[in-house]
């Protein structure tokens, strides 16, 4: 349901040469520092992504060639109302230290990562399974605030329970007919019992059931995984194994990529970009297509002058769009005018309206109605390429609007995500969305509702909820997508975050690697790899 409709798969692989492919072969690609440990449930960022992804298979995937999804893990999942589910897994599975796959792994992992003490960043996902008020209870006034949530009722999801060793089912709260869409994403993987008797060793040596085995973790330098030979899925990678490379900026990266010392970058540098350096520097070991990412700034509700509106305004329509995907982006970004990617099914176009529009007067209309005149501040990492946009937005704040605009780097991804789930920014920063599965209520719910798991900046609009929440138990798809964009236009004036751009993504391989495709959620598709002897 509600799936993306997409580009055809990466272009820019190197032709078949004929050469022989090495099934032993080690591969290296580019990786930010994770944020925690690599527990499913607590990893909603892109560095801890791209190790857990492989580590785990949950019940659904989705394609790497459209995004639909296919079952996984799943033997079927059955819903007569899209309430009640029953779900069949697969017979015969291990996770990597031998013991069974079965379906308590699957509800004992959902209820761990709902549970509220546990503080998971992925608990929002369960919320709504019916239970889930029990046993995560709303904090009365927000995670800043002085006062905590009552105790949980209950520690275990009254909607899951267990028939079989391969059967489950799930109660919603109320029937949600993108629920099955939902679950392909590492949120909802299974969990080994080893994990609830030590959990400490489990982050030291995370166990998963995927096509990948953890091996070890350098924090700062990388994380290396190894092939799992006994892997019981359908597809089966065709390389041994994967070391995730930490690096502090992109452009040391593109140098070793360019240099053949990394086989593979899913994102090229600003630098690379500029003038279509890339071409020269990479030929045929260019990779690309049109994937499911947008580039935001997101504002922090808790810190003035951030939360005045009227400001938010003036600094969105004071960002010159077009001339910084032009100048910066060589025409590789397209300016972004709504919250929700354009190749998702339920898009419409002009939902930020003038917001996203380059206007200088207008812009400096809604600064003189905020009162406001003081410095703005702007926030990112730099180890993702992010330096220079960066700064051509300061830029373009400052000479639009004549505020003391600056850029404040931070050098590592993992101590900048720290720091935004803290709610410690202290001016506005750099965010982003890729989709963690093809629906629109997913650019939607996880970023911007009450208390969502990625609500990063404590936005709240309880119509925006109410009319989330009305979407969300539509009898039909096309009435679901109908509500999701009236929510979508209630929330968008008061621009909880400014929309920058959409992107055809431009990745590089090494000359080892035979294949090397991107999938839609801007991630090697690791079942397409193929290195030359």
């Amino acid at each position: 349901m509600a799936v993306a409709t997409l580009l055809a798969a990466a272009c820019g692989s190197a032709q078949d040469t004929g050469a022989a492919v090495s099934n032993d072969a080690t591969i290296t690609i580019f990786n930010t520092e994770p944020e925690n440990p690599l527990v499913p449930g607590n990893t909603t960022e892109t560095g801890g992504g791209r190790a857990i992804d492989p580590m785990f298979t949950g019940l659904i995937e989705y394609s790497p060639v459209d995004a639909k999804p296919v079952n996984a893990m799943a033997e079927s999942i059955e819903t007569k109302d899209s309430k009640v589910f029953t779900v069949k897994i697969k017979s015969g599975w291990k996770f990597h230290d031998g013991s069974a796959v079965t379906s308590r792994s699957f509800v004992d992992a959902w209820n761990w990562t709902a549970y509220g003490p546990n503080a998971t960043q992925g608990a929002s996902f369960f919320s709504q399974i019916q239970g889930y008020d029990e046993v995560n209870p709303k904090d009365p006034d927000g995670p800043d605030g002085p006062l905590k949530p009552a105790e949980p009722k209950a520690k275990e999801l009254s909607g899951l329970k267990v028939l079989d060793d391969t059967t489950f089912t799930i109660t919603l709260s109320e029937a949600f007919s993108v629920f099955p869409v939902t679950i392909g994403y590492t949120a909802f993987s299974p969990l080994p019992e080893s994990f609830y008797r030590d959990r400490e060793a489990f982050e030291k040596h995370p166990i998963g059931n995927g096509p990948f085995k953890f091996v070890s973790r350098t924090v700062g330098q990388d994380i290396r995984l190894t092939r799992n030979d006994d892997y019981k899925g359908d597809e089966k990678p065709k390389f041994k194994d994967l070391v995730l490379k930490v690096y502090q900026s992109r452009e040391s990266a593109y140098a070793d990529l360019v240099a053949n010392n990394l086989d593979f970058i899913e994102e090229l540098p600003p630098n690379a970009l500029a003038g279509q350096k890339y071409e020269q520097d990479l030929g045929d070991r260019v990779v690309q297509r049109e994937t499911l990412n947008i580039t935001t700034i997101a504002f922090p509700f808790y810190v003035k002058p951030y939360d005045n509106p009227d400001l938010r305004k003036a600094l969105s329509m004071a960002i010159n769009r077009e001339e910084i995907t032009q100048r910066i982006f060589e025409g590789t970004r397209k300016p972004a005018d709504s919250w929700v990617h354009p190749l998702t099914k339920g898009y419409k176009a002009g939902q930020c309206g003038e917001y996203c529009t380059y206007n200088p007067e207008k812009a400096k209309e809604y600064l003189k109605m905020s009162g406001y005149s003081g410095e703005i501040l702007l926030q990112s990492n730099t180890d993702g390429g992010h330096q220079e946009w960066a700064e051509a937005v300061v830029n373009s704040i400052r000479n639009t609007l004549g505020l003391d605009a600056k850029f404040v780097p931070s050098t590592s991804f993992g101590e900048f995500r720290q720091k935004v789930n803290a709610h410690e920014m202290t001016g506005m920063y750099r965010s982003g969305w890729i989709a963690d599965y093809p629906s629109i209520e997913n650019w939607l719910t996880p970023v911007l509702r009450t208390g969502a798991s990625s609500n990063d900046g404590l936005y709240t609009n309880p119509k925006f909820d109410a009319k989330l929440a009305e979407a969300d138990k539509a009898p039909s798809e096309d009435k679901a997508i109908t509500l999701y964009q009236e929510a979508e236009k209630i929330m968008a004036d008061d621009l909880p975050s400014t929309p920058l751009w959409t992107q055809n993504t431009i990745a590089g391989k090494s000359n080892r690697l035979k294949v090397a495709n991107l999938d839609p959620f801007r991630a090697l598709d690791l079942y397409s790899v193929e290195v030359t002897a």
